[in-house]
């Protein structure tokens, strides 16, 4: 069975020919204009819309999928997930790129192998992504995901390996 990732969320009707408004996450504008498919749930399945184009507007994608001519067709989906299945994803990953709930739990030590804490999530402050990690101490420190600070990710080895510069974990 396919594992999907949601990639979007159909926000609105656009125009009265049943485009949608979509949103997306942030700088993937790319990947999401390569897709030639998403997936809808309903109920614990998932079916397929095909698009027919996509443009964009602002910080949103306006897509016309096939079979969808109206703003009465497109409204049953309104406030939709959008779905792709995960190997649509990782073909698009690059070398020194990563799902975060591949990265999530994952240890954190420095370049000598001592354990530093544990990945407990990834998130964006407009700049970078920050690895959230939880401390020996109980403590949440944020480390940009950069290669100056992370070094390497190993999931191999179910580490992530920093370098631990001061001050930067509590």
């Amino acid at each position: 069975m396919s594992k999907f990732i949601s990639v979007g969320k159909i926000l609105n009707f656009h125009g009265i020919q049943g485009e949608a408004k979509v949103g997306f996450s942030k700088n993937q504008q790319d990947f999401f204009s390569s897709l030639k498919e998403v997936f809808v749930k309903e109920n614990d399945d998932y079916f397929s819309l095909k698009i027919k184009n996509i443009r964009f507007h602002k910080t949103f994608a306006i897509v016309k999928f096939e079979g969808i001519n109206s703003i009465e067709e497109l409204l049953k989906y309104k406030g939709a997930l959008l779905f792709v299945e995960e190997v649509t994803i990782r073909e698009s990953l690059d070398e020194d790129e990563f799902l975060i709930d591949e990265l999530v739990g994952l240890d954190v030590v420095d370049k000598d192998d001592n354990k530093l804490g544990f990945v407990v999530g990834v998130s964006n402050n407009g700049a970078t992504d920050l690895l959230s990690v939880k401390t020996k101490s109980k403590n949440i420190s944020l480390i940009p995901f950069v290669k100056a600070i992370v070094t390497t990710v190993s999931l191999k080895d179910k580490k992530v390996t920093i370098n631990n510069i001061e001050g930067l974990l509590q």
